[in-house]
């Protein structure tokens, strides 16, 4: 039965996989690791029945590196899937998705001003008073955008408030928020980008469990996404959680990339670089998965800033690309929550 139950999710990976990614990816692992491509095509359609994996998750995971019982640690595309829809009811993450009822909803963790096209529109006084109140940048965004897609940093234009919103208009945008500026020591690792934490939260029992955290790191880059240039620009690194160093390498989600020690612009060291405010960062996260109880499972971002670490969002559908800069999978422990609630794999 659950063989068959995987079986259906092949059609979906067919239609979704980026296909010219994959054999990117198919030819570098055949040259690199000297693999014929039919045993690289082989083990990718295993990892898919067995792994409930889809075929880029075999590259991303780099699981053509692994023997069979690590591979069995990770939790894969499918998994994580089914897994969130226990964790978060789809009647219940409105408050994730949309990142203005995000803003109302977490207003005392947000850490900046932010205004919707309609309130800038209805009101121009308002707005003009909003636009020169700005420190030099804003971010404009799509309310239900995701992956670092419908977000731009722009410059405040001369004529404001109406290029704001004819801007905002023609990119189908509903959102602006103020810069947010992050914190020094950031700035010295990387300052082309705010360089976000994603830290995943797990509500468990009235409690709640930091499960694991990773900075993503830009290069020359106005967004620190991991996907931006098709996963070849920016990379991210794993924080530990009780001291909030960086603890690994810098991995890119280009497998063809090979992971850094230094940041290629700036030269600072990434291993033992201490996230600054950490302990507040952890606290925060906590705090806020608690005003979400409904929603189990979530992937937080987070940007520090020398008055301290501010909400940007909240993610119900974070995916196994969080486990790559930390190269740990947490199956194990997905499955154990799961089971709690009355449901194994």
């Amino acid at each position: 039965m659950m063989i068959i139950k995987r079986l259906i999710y092949i059609p979906y990976y067919i239609v979704k996989t980026n296909w010219r990614l994959f054999f990117k990816y198919a030819r570098f692992v055949k040259n690199s690791r000297g693999k014929a491509y039919l045993s690289i095509y082989k083990d990718v359609l295993f990892t898919m029945v067995k792994h409930n994996a889809s075929p880029l998750d075999y590259f991303s995971l780099r699981f053509y590196d692994m023997k069979e019982e690590e591979r069995a640690c990770f939790a894969c595309t499918g998994f994580i899937y089914e897994y969130q829809l226990q964790m978060n009811p789809k009647a219940h993450r409105v408050v994730l998705e949309n990142k203005i009822e995000f803003l109302k909803r977490f207003k005392d963790f947000s850490g900046r001003k932010w205004a919707t096209l309609p309130m800038l529109k209805n009101d121009p006084f308002f707005a003009k008073f909003f636009l020169e109140n700005a420190k030099g940048k804003i971010v404009i965004k799509g309310s239900t955008g995701q992956a670092g897609k419908q977000v731009e940093v722009i410059a405040v234009p001369d004529n404001i408030p109406d290029d704001v919103i004819k801007l905002m208009e023609a990119r189908g945008f509903d959102l602006l928020e103020y810069y947010v500026t992050q914190h020094d020591d950031l700035m010295k690792l990387s300052p082309s980008a705010v360089n976000t934490i994603r830290i995943v939260t797990q509500y468990f029992e009235d409690r709640v469990i930091v499960l694991l955290a990773f900075v993503r790191i830009s290069v020359n880059a106005r967004v620190d996404n991991l996907s931006v240039g098709e996963y070849g620009v920016n990379f991210g690194a794993p924080i530990n959680l009780e001291t909030g160093e960086i603890c690994g390498e810098g991995v890119y989600l280009d497998i063809t990339k090979p992971n850094v020690n230094k940041h290629p612009v700036t030269n600072t060291p990434i291993i033992g670089f201490k996230i600054p405010l950490w302990d507040e960062c952890y606290s925060l996260v906590t705090k806020a998965a608690a005003l979400t109880p409904e929603n189990r499972s979530i992937g937080w971002d987070v940007a520090v800033t020398n008055e301290g670490p501010v909400l940007i969002e909240g993610n119900h559908n974070w995916n196994l690309l969080s486990m790559v800069p930390g190269g740990k999978g947490f199956r194990k422990d997905l499955l154990y929550y799961s089971s709690m609630l009355g449901h194994t794999d």
